[in-house]
């Protein structure tokens, strides 16, 4: 039997592989399992928490892979053969797989261990990404190698050996492996000479390194280096000698100005930075420079000698400001196409002018200036009378200035001005003609309280994903986040051509009525969200003929006023009006009845309370069928519960958008969908859809697109999809769908080019329909191989579909019930003859005294048997006494499990009110199967102990039933005579409570035999044998 039975599992588990291999043959397994091939020749397999390199299978098209991304696993040791069989890989990525201590947030140890042929063994590799690694030497790298980061290591030395043979390595990154996040305790030494047998190396980047000096001996082929962010002080020709190629130099943040640092910060030095006058001179190619954050006072015009090629300059976040106003340092910067000069302001002073020096003049070829965190606070003709006439100039920022007054139409003086940027200031209205200034006056100085400048993270802007961009308009202004209360029509004099305007996250709150904007006839774009505008006027707007997009979302104050009307009606007057937010208002009652226009196509009424429009009655119902071409309506987030046919037939016709996302929706007919004919898109996610059942979707419906995520869709009819013959994404993700059946699309599922069921829990039972399903459409399933996992059973929680255990493939119920039987089969015939043989008789004789002991046994417990085992009586005066009862003895005794459960009777709990203390007393000793005495000391006992032990005694007179049971909590008292001779004559009816806490279940264990036992059965055959039973 034995080798039989040890033959079955192999025997089974060969029948299970025989029957997955069947039921997989119809589609091909996921060809990089676990990872995900997202396009051809890359293979992703990220966020996996691998902790060894996936060797894929030979059937894999592994010749094909390029490239590899292992980033963000749990990697520590590399092999020699991990990739020796990605002949052709070429770009490999195992950034964050075992970080240095200090930058895992977890602070873990972790070394990673690279074996000596692990990259070598792949020949075609160019670009390897080994940053975020706690690894503290070069691995060996083939040499074919064109990019290397090395970055957040614990690599501290870069020696001539690290790098031989790397003739093609053109990009080189060393970042941040010495620096306050990465600790050393020293700077990263490069040894003289460590790179200059790079003879392609065009990059290099050594930034956060604590480096105080330029490494010597770089290769002269460099056009790229980077140092910001060292600790290199001082900077002279002999630092750069041979870097003649150079096209970027970024020597940033090497002598830092702490009092706008956002990180831990290192004053600089007293007389630092020392900069050579020649030290940029020879560099003749050079077209970017980096001085930011060097704690610059002055700019020497020598230091930009010979730069003729220079583009791109960057001095912002040093004490520049009194330099800009007077420096000659610009002049022959004739090709300089991008100024940053952000952050350069006194500290703890705000200015009531600035003035631009002459020499920007000569930047005939700049087109972007930035002037950020100057701290100025009036904006006038002479601010930026130098730049006014530069003829390439398009984008110029003047963020968070503290600019009160400014006159806006000096921007219609630029000849070639596209992007004004002056959000984050405290503009509150237009401001007159200022009056000639010559620079800062000391006098006018405001001083500002100690506290950080960075720049505060922007919200996220409200409907960007909806309004059209103002990137491709000619000219834009951006007045957002600041204190405008009204606008009026002189601010925007002289800027005709304006075509985008942001005015979001002010504090207007005027009622507009069609003049405010009367000068900007070509505006295109109007952003008036996050205020408080008053929609009062039929007009409003109506000033701007050619707007095409207008957002007044985030407007909701108004609209939340009781008792006051809103006027929609002049979005009908806008002839060119494309695009409309009213999106967040909170709109819910006396508004107009009907929104009208002929041009408008999308409409964000999303945010709002069309729910309650709805409800009153017939006189919203038309509320968007005046919009005859609208295209797309977003109604999310409106507090809609249901969508019936009547309230769809309402919708305008030409909708090829709907969104109905973050409502309460647990119902939708789809078959109203007819009532949309141009209907390509159904965004219902976020609602409370149970099932998709009531029918299908329609015969002949255009819907290209559905989405129904974030519901708690269980179950789908079959057919479901079936009929719509255009759809091409369906979103199921994040649902409640234990499986996905094909019987859902018929025919239609080959047509499907998205279709995700990611985030549902599915049950992953051998022979699941749906794996031979999504294997055959596995193309159109994002993240099927590592997004798509299992909700049950519990083995399978969380892993991939394709994570199943031929072992877990036995049918569970089945082999229980065979195993069941079996077991008691066998069971049965062995223990039947052996008992019969050798016990037979005992079997015999034990059966039938149980059957004698049945009737006793339920006249014991029947109709006549006594409502309580014991009557526990103790002094109520005696608080620990009391304590002991409730919380011990009640709790030990009537807590017990089934039978052994004991009911007692307590004074306090079970005497009924208005019965005399005698009455009580007496139907508590009487009912009760035994009394029991707590008792802390047993030489002086009254009161209600004594009448229940006087009761007790005349039970045992009248009916010859010992029912006292004794429970003495202090053993250690001195004891009564009646107790001393009761221990003698009945010693398991008198408990002494245990000095060891070992002993008490031995006394619970006593006490519960004491109080169900009669007590004849305890005494003492030598002396006594207790009371006898009466005839």
């Amino acid at each position: 039997m034995g080798p039989c039975r040890g033959a079955l599992l192999p025997l089974s588990l060969l029948v299970q592989a025989a029957m997955l291999a069947a039921a997989l043959a119809q589609g091909t397994l996921p060809a990089f399992l676990p990872c995900e091939l997202q396009a051809p020749g890359r293979v992703n397999c990220e966020w996996l928490f691998l902790k060894a390199v996936p060797h894929f299978p030979a059937t894999a098209p592994r010749g094909n892979v390029t490239s590899l991304s292992l980033r963000c696993n749990r990697t520590h040791h590399l092999h020699d053969s991990d990739f020796a069989h990605l002949s052709h890989l070429r770009h490999l990525d195992l950034k964050w797989n075992c970080p240095p201590s200090t930058l895992s947030r977890m602070h873990w140890d972790c070394h990673m261990t690279i074996e000596p042929h692990t990259f070598l063994a792949v020949p075609a590799l160019e670009v390897l990404n080994l940053s975020y690694n706690n690894i503290t030497a070069v691995p060996a790298l083939p040499r074919s190698l064109t990019h290397l980061s090395l970055s957040r290591t614990n690599i501290l030395v870069l020696e001539p050996a690290d790098f031989t043979g790397l003739h093609a390595l053109s990009h080189l990154y060393v970042d941040g492996n010495c620096y306050y996040k990465n600790p050393c305790g020293r700077a990263l030494r490069v040894a003289p000479g460590a790179l200059l047998g790079l003879g392609d190396l065009t990059y290099l980047s050594l930034k956060y390194n604590n480096l105080t000096a330029v490494p010597r001996s770089l290769p002269p082929t460099l056009e790229g280096l980077l140092l910001s962010y060292n600790r290199i002080v001082s900077l002279g020709p002999e630092d750069l000698a041979n870097l003649t190629a150079l096209r970027v130099l970024d020597v940033g943040g090497n002598c830092r100005r702490c009092d706008h640092a956002r990180n831990p910060c290192v004053e600089c030095p007293k007389g630092s930075p020392s900069l050579h006058p020649d030290t940029f001179s020879h560099l003749r190619h050079l077209e970017g420079l980096v001085l930011k954050d060097n704690s610059l006072r002055w700019l020497d015009i020598n230091w930009f000698r010979g730069l003729g090629n220079l583009s791109v300059l960057d001095v912002s976040e040093n004490f520049l400001y009194d330099c800009i106003m007077y420096t000659k340092a610009f002049r022959g910067l004739t090709q300089l196409r991008k100024l940053n000069l952000s952050f350069n302001y006194h500290k703890r002073v705000s200015y009531a002018h600035l003035r631009l020096a002459a020499s920007f003049e000569s930047l005939q070829a700049l087109q972007e200036l930035n002037m950020n965190g100057l701290f100025f606070r009036s904006l006038g003709e002479d601010t930026l009378r130098s730049v006014t006439r530069l003829p390439l100039l398009h984008n110029l920022s003047l963020r968070m200035n503290f600019i009160s007054q400014a006159q806006l139409h000096i921007f219609g003086l630029f000849p070639s001005l596209g992007h004004v940027d002056l959000s984050n200031n405290r503009i509150s209205g237009a401001a007159g003609p200022a009056t000639p200034s010559e620079g800062a006056d000391a006098e006018e100085a405001v001083r500002l309280p100690a506290m950080g400048r960075a720049a505060a993270p922007l919200d996220p802007p409200g409907s960007m994903d909806f309004m059209p961009s103002c990137k491709n308009l000619t000219f834009t202004l951006d007045l957002s986040r600041n204190n405008l209360v009204t606008v009026r029509p002189e601010m925007f004099a002289g800027l005709s051509r304006l075509q985008c305007l942001r005015l979001s996250h002010n504090s207007i709150s005027q009622a507009v009525n069609g003049s405010e904007f009367a000068p900007l006839t070509g505006l295109q774009v109007l952003d008036l969200s996050h205020n408080k505008l008053d929609l009062y006027h039929g007009r409003s707007f109506t000033e701007l003929p050619q707007l095409q997009a207008l957002d007044l979302s985030y407007n909701s104050q108004p609209f939340s006023m009781r008792g006051v009307g809103h006027n929609l009606s002049f979005v009908a007057q806008l002839p060119a009006l494309r695009y409309l937010s009213l999106a967040h208002n909170a709109i819910h009652s006396r508004v107009s009845h009907r929104l009208c226009s002929s041009s408008l196509k999308a409409l964000d009424f999303s945010g709002n309370s069309l729910s309650s429009l709805w409800n009153e009655g017939d006189l919203y119902l038309c509320f968007f069928q005046g919009l005859r071409r609208l295209v797309f309506l977003d109604l999310s987030q409106n507090h809609l519960h249901a969508l019936l046919p009547h309230t769809l037939d309402r919708l305008p016709k030409s909708l090829q958008q709907l969104r109905l996302r973050d409502n309460y929706l647990a119902f939708f007919n789809w078959s109203s969908l007819t009532l949309l004919p141009k209907l390509e898109a159904l965004d219902l996610a976020g609602n409370q859809l149970k099932a998709l059942t009531n029918g299908s979707l329609p015969a002949g419906t255009r819907l290209q697109k559905l989405d129904v995520s974030c519901n708690s869709i269980g179950f789908v009819d079959p057919s479901f999809f079936a009929q719509a013959t255009r759809l091409r994404q369906l979103n199921l993700s994040t649902n409640a769908l234990k499986t996905v059946e094909p019987s859902w699309f018929g025919s239609r599922a080959a047509a499907l080019r998205v279709l995700d069921v990611s985030a549902n829990p599915l049950h992953c039972a051998c022979g699941a329909a749906f794996v031979d399903f999504l294997l055959e459409v596995q193309a159109a399933v994002p993240g099927l191989s590592s997004q798509v996992k299992c909700g049950s059973p519990g083995q399978l929680l969380g892993r991939s579909i394709f994570a199943q255990d031929l072992r877990l493939c036995l049918d569970e119920t089945l082999s229980w019930d065979c195993f069941s039987l079996s077991l008691l089969a066998m069971a049965l015939g062995l223990a039947v003859p052996l008992l019969h043989h050798l016990c037979g008789w005992d079997l015999w004789y034990c059966f039938y005294l149980g059957l004698a002991l049945l009737p006793r046994w339920g006249r014991r417990h029947g109709v006549g048997a006594p409502p309580y085992d014991a009557f526990v009586v103790f002094d109520k005066a005696q608080s620990a006494v009391a304590d002991w009862v409730y919380n011990e003895l009640r709790v030990q005794l009537e807590g017990r499990r089934g039978r052994r459960a004991l009911r007692l009777c307590l004074e306090e709990r079970d005497w009924l009110p208005g019965q005399t203390l005698i009455e009580n007393l007496w139907a508590s000793v009487y009912r009760s199967r035994k009394t029991l005495f707590v008792l802390a000391r047993t030489d002086r006992v009254s009161g209600l102990l004594r009448a229940s032990f006087l009761l007790a005694q005349q039970r045992l007179l009248e009916d010859r039933k010992d029912v006292v049971v004794l429970v003495i909590l202090s053993p250690s008292a001195h004891r009564s005579r009646y107790v001393r001779l009761r221990q003698r004559l009945c010693r398991r009816s008198v408990l002494l409570w245990p000095h060891q806490p070992s002993g008490q279940g031995s006394l619970w264990a006593q006490l519960g035999m004491a109080l169900t036992r009669d007590n004849r059965h305890f005494y003492n055959q030598n002396f006594c044998r207790g009371p006898t039973t009466a005839e």
